[in-house]
């Protein structure tokens, strides 16, 4: 499911391009490729999607120009320091369901009663929703991504990550859990002055107009 709720945009001919956290494999990641698909109409690629270690990172890339726009998870804890940061503007906001989350473990590992269980900070209510009720008990280790998650894995950081189908299947990794998805909302940050509209739904549809902040 995805579901705009602000008029769609389009960029404005500098750096086209999507910003957001990774590594591949995260929510996030499939969430810049639907805003890269609104705006070109094409199927994203690596050249249209930056993917950062942090979504500041992600943020810097677009206050030096190196991309157009900025996606963030509304369910991250610092996402109000880019709407406060008087040097972008929000460009636009969607629904979107996440790939669907679980716990997984490498395929043959031995897990002990107490997992050290790997998680991005904004999902980790559903480790406890979802971590099988024979573990008697559980640490927690915070990483920057559920893709780092997973990572964390495949190196023998951790016992257990909640990750998502695409960063499990990218390293090797086997759900013990029953999956769900998330419904979330994301918001899409540009440079301040440079939101370019596109009012689906009035007669000046198809012209690009420039939206002050």
């Amino acid at each position: 499911m995805v579901n705009w709720l602000t008029p769609s945009f389009a960029t404005h001919g500098g750096s086209p391009g999507v910003a957001t956290l990774g590594p591949a494999g995260t929510s996030s990641e499939v969430a810049a490729g639907i805003v890269w698909q609104s705006l070109e109409g094409d199927v994203p690629s690596i050249r249209n999607i930056a993917l950062h270690r942090t979504y500041e990172d992600a943020a810097e890339a677009v206050l030096k120009q190196d991309v157009d726009y900025l996606v963030v998870a509304n369910a991250y804890s610092g996402i109000s320091e880019f709407y406060m940061d008087t040097r972008l503007s929000l460009a636009g906001v969607f629904v979107m369901d996440t790939p669907h989350y679980g716990i997984a473990q490498l395929p043959g590992e031995a897990v002990p009663d107490r997992p050290v269980v790997a998680t991005h900070p904004a999902p980790r209510p559903l480790v406890d929703e979802l971590l099988p009720s024979h573990f008697t008990d559980r640490e927690i280790l915070q990483v920057t991504s559920t893709s780092t998650a997973a990572q964390s894995v495949r190196d023998g950081v951790t016992d257990l990550a909640l990750t998502t189908v695409p960063a499990a299947e990218a390293h090797g990794l086997e759900f013990i859990s029953r999956k769900r998805f998330i419904r979330m909302l994301w918001s899409v940050f540009t440079l301040n002055g440079d939101i370019f509209v596109v009012p689906d739904d009035t007669a000046e549809a198809g012209r690009i107009t420039h939206a002050h902040t």
